[in-house]
């Protein structure tokens, strides 16, 4: 899942950026990326980030055990399928994860209600012969474990660079101007696209420093309503005395003060 925290380096020793390390997490030991030093600058950035121990750097060996536990995770997620099928469980399962150090697998799933897991636990922790945390997930979530991409041709935003999943709403994709069609900005996950939220603070400033809908403008043209907005070309679509509708810069209009502008701008 990609978790982001702060990890004492052992030794005081420095890694560079992009080295592959082995952690002590809470969980247990666990392959990381070393991104960058844990500055205030960047440690202001998270929001009460984990922390813990780098070990060492990882090795070959490390790398074999990984893709070897990688491998066991496909057959140990047949198992966990076999016994939610023999006690009925309203449930789907998504993935398994093994945790490098052998400490526990954590099994992500779907549900739509509570479900009572103690005995599938009981069961997998005697299958496995390791502790098993069992871990309730949402559909963006699953479409962070599984999706790979996106309809932009690039790796899904989800399983690439974002680590919180944003909200995002309609009134986003209306402010953009974009298709309301549901099939044509909805993400693998089924939900509204989290792109739609990279530049909905861009927008919305842009919107807020125009004359708002229905306000009175003077233009080239003489007095005018404003009825729509072009935002990204920065052009205003208003309405004459005499019943014509003309797309204007924004700039070459002055406003009558006849609606005032909200005096709290958007949040930034």
């Amino acid at each position: 899942m990609r978790f982001l925290g702060v990890f004492a380096s052992n030794g005081g020793r420095p890694y560079g950026r992009n080295a592959r390390v082995i952690a002590r997490t809470d969980r247990g030991l666990e392959v990381g990326e070393v991104l960058c030093e844990a500055d205030a600058e960047a440690t202001a950035l998270l929001d009460d980030p984990p922390e813990g121990q780098i070990v060492r750097e990882m090795t070959s060996e490390d790398a074999w055990e990984l893709q070897r536990l990688r491998e066991l995770a496909s057959g140990e997620i047949a198992v966990c399928q076999r016994h939610v099928e023999s006690l009925g469980l309203a449930m789907r399962l998504v993935d398994v994860e093994h945790i490098f150090g052998g400490e526990r697998i954590v099994v992500y799933y779907l549900a739509d209600n509570r479900v009572d897991l103690r005995e599938l636990v009981r069961q997998l922790a005697s299958e496995f012969q390791t502790r098993v945390e069992m871990r309730q997930i949402g559909v963006r979530d699953e479409a962070k474990l599984l999706a790979d991409f996106g309809d932009c041709g690039q790796e899904v935003c989800c399983n690439n660079h974002l680590v919180q999943m944003p909200p995002v709403s309609m009134r986003m994709a209306k402010l953009q101007k974009a298709t309301l069609d549901p099939a044509k900005i909805s993400g693998r996950c089924g939900r509204l696209k989290c792109c739609l939220r990279y530049e909905y603070d861009t927008y919305e400033q842009i919107q807020w420093e125009m004359p708002p809908l229905g306000a009175r403008v003077m233009t080239p043209d003489g007095e005018a309503k404003v009825i729509g907005h072009e935002i990204l070309s920065g052009q205003l679509l208003v309405v004459t005395e005499d019943r014509r509708r003309l797309l204007i810069d924004v700039r070459e209009v002055e406003s009558l003060g006849r609606r005032e502008r909200p005096t709290v701008p958007p949040p930034t």
